[in-house]
């Protein structure tokens, strides 16, 4: 099973080790790539402050983060599922899993990111700020730019259940297709309350990574969106099939939570 997870917008606040080696990320096809975005940015964030500020979407109060990707270079990296510290990867919760629940995570968990494309959690990255949104000089937008690279490289590893959760901006990078499609669950969380669906937005991260962890501390193994759907409703979700996939297209499934949190 390979799970695509967003990134989060909150990250550590730097990295402990040496700087991120390019050569030694996973999926080594998107190395050219990673370097190309890697060098726009930190130009950009080298140059004038209030460009990059108006590039990166920055608020007065994050204009720190220009000087952070300026120094990406040499800036100390740790592990990326140490990086990421936003809410669904604190409902994850992958430093308080058990060594056989960790390392399927390390198996089957891909983060998506707008500066590296896509990463392990064991990885090795420093924190920065980059959105999968973001349009950056010499490159365009990311998310086209990374769609083109990841064309041949993501189906190389994606040859069994592929499971998206990734939202919107972060699925432009790549789209299944084909038969990978047809093996591809996404989720959409609804919060059912009076006898009416409503879908929940901030706290689908939540739900989505109360999910996953429930998946890799089952060491659940589905080979299927339909074996899929069986694992999760025996680990206690309500899960229905709103559409089935066919060739071509993925599934879609919905989780139907009554609280939210």
């Amino acid at each position: 099973m390979l799970v695509l997870l967003p990134p989060s917008e909150g990250k550590a606040a730097s990295g402990d080790g040496v700087p991120v080696a390019l050569d030694r990320l996973s999926l080594p096809g998107l190395t050219a790539a990673r370097g190309a975005v890697l060098e726009a940015l930190v130009g950009l964030c080298r140059g004038a402050e209030d460009t990059a500020a108006e590039v990166l979407g920055l608020s007065p109060g994050l204009r720190g983060e220009i000087a952070r990707n300026a120094g990406l270079p040499t800036a100390g990296a740790r592990p990326a599922g140490e990086v990421y510290t936003g809410v669904l990867f604190d409902n994850l919760g992958l430093a308080t899993l058990d060594a056989a629940a960790y390392d399927r995570a390390e198996r089957s968990l891909l983060v998506f990111s707008g500066l590296w494309g896509a990463v392990r959690i064991d990885d090795r990255i420093p924190p920065y700020r980059c959105s999968m949104g973001v349009k950056l000089p010499g490159l365009g937008a990311l998310g086209a730019y990374w769609r083109g690279a990841m064309v041949s490289v993501l189906p190389e590893v994606a040859d069994g259940l592929v499971l998206d959760l990734r939202s919107s901006a972060y699925a432009a990078a790549w789209k299944p297709a084909g038969e990978v499609a047809s093996r591809t669950a996404t989720v959409r969380v609804l919060q059912e309350r009076n006898g009416k669906r409503t879908v929940v937005s901030h706290f689908n991260k939540a739900t989505k990574g109360r999910l996953v962890r429930d998946l890799l501390v089952a060491g659940a193994e589905p080979k299927t969106p339909g074996e899929l759907v069986d694992a999760l409703l025996e680990l206690g979700h309500r899960v229905e099939v709103a559409a089935e996939g066919t060739a071509r297209k993925a599934w879609q499934l919905d989780v139907i939570v009554t609280d939210v949190h």
